[in-house]
């Protein structure tokens, strides 16, 4: 199995502004335009740069990894007067510096030279990560495209929890990664989700209820006051005996979302070891092995053709057999 190697280690920073040594890294050259005066630095290198996000040009900023006539610039908010002659040294991704190309089988359900949609299933992990570093959805994809070693996460832009199954979309350029990133941004990339929850919720509504870190329980994340600032839009799709299958829509993507904002109305998703509470499932669920969450349908702007394009799939086939234990109670 061939092995990826994206080795570029990021220089020492020092504690003078005087530019020691060129750190690793693919070198860009360029001088700031005089109609870009007056903004800051990163502002600047986003005009200059637009296939770059505005915030992985902050991160190499304060790496030391821009240079003006000899000296180090580590100040975001630089201002840029016009004429200065800038270099960058472009940082590969650190995450991908060990990982290995596997033969992951992907359900693709769309592909072209700029993204990839993906139908991915329970049980398959995004991204590399504590506890699981091999057998991932990113190293699934290094195989099916090794040109994915150049983009930042191999393409991914979003994510679905491990046991949550459906649509994902993967960028297969950075070009086509930052504009994905930026839809995101801006909510009008439009992510549908059926849940199975417990007991009998309203028939609508909308849950606007900032979500962070759990504060004594680190690997959950809760409604917190002062968290960061979620909203997700349900709908009743069909009642059962002490459980409702809803449509979830979400405005904002925060980790956990819908399990958290559900479990908050007092209706936590049917399976699920993190959020359940003490909320008792029908019985005929209690098998159920897993959060009853699949992204059903995804909306975008095509990155490059501006085309808006819409994908919905079938349910996985174990919350079909679940709605139908329901329905036979």
């Amino acid at each position: 199995m061939r092995r990826v190697s994206l080795d570029i280690p990021i220089p020492t920073e020092s504690n003078d502004d005087d530019y020691s040594g060129s750190p690793e890294g693919d070198l860009r050259e360029f001088v700031v335009p005089l109609t870009l005066a007056g903004l800051r630095l990163d502002a600047a290198l986003a005009g200059l740069l637009p296939e770059f996000s505005r915030s992985r040009l902050q991160t190499w900023i304060r790496d030391g990894r821009v240079c003006s006539d000899g000296q180090t610039l580590h100040d975001v908010r630089a201002r840029m007067r016009g004429g200065e002659r800038l270099q960058l040294w472009i940082q590969a991704d650190p995450a991908l510096q060990t990982a290995e190309p596997e033969p992951i089988p992907l359900q693709i359900e769309f592909e072209d030279e700029h993204i990839i949609v993906i139908n991915k299933p329970a049980g398959l992990v995004v991204h590399p990560g504590s506890g699981n570093w091999t057998g991932t959805l990113l190293n699934g994809l290094l195989a099916h495209d090794p040109a994915l070693a150049t983009v930042p996460r191999a393409g991914i832009v979003h994510r679905l929890d491990k046991d949550t199954s459906g649509l994902m979309v993967v960028a297969r350029t950075l070009a086509a990664q930052t504009d994905l990133v930026r839809q995101l941004q801006a909510r009008t990339v439009k992510r549908h989700y059926l849940a199975v929850v417990t007991g009998d919720t309203p028939a609508s509504g909308v849950v606007d209820a900032p979500i962070d870190r759990h504060p004594t329980q680190r690997t959950r994340m809760a409604v917190v006051q002062g968290g960061r600032e979620a909203r997700t839009h349900f709908r009743v799709i069909e009642r059962f005996a002490g459980a409702c299958a809803v449509e979830c829509v979400l405005e904002t993507g925060r980790t956990h979302q819908i399990r958290v904002h559900m479990a908050h109305l007092g209706h936590p998703l049917i399976g699920d070891p993190v959020y359940a509470g003490r909320r008792t499932p029908p019985a005929v669920t209690r098998g159920f092995s897993r959060q009853a969450l699949h992204a059903f349908q995804l909306g975008l702007v095509h990155p490059a053709s501006g085309e808006t394009m819409n994908w919905r799939i079938s349910l996985a086939e174990d919350i079909e057999a679940l709605l139908a234990a329901l329905r036979g109670m």
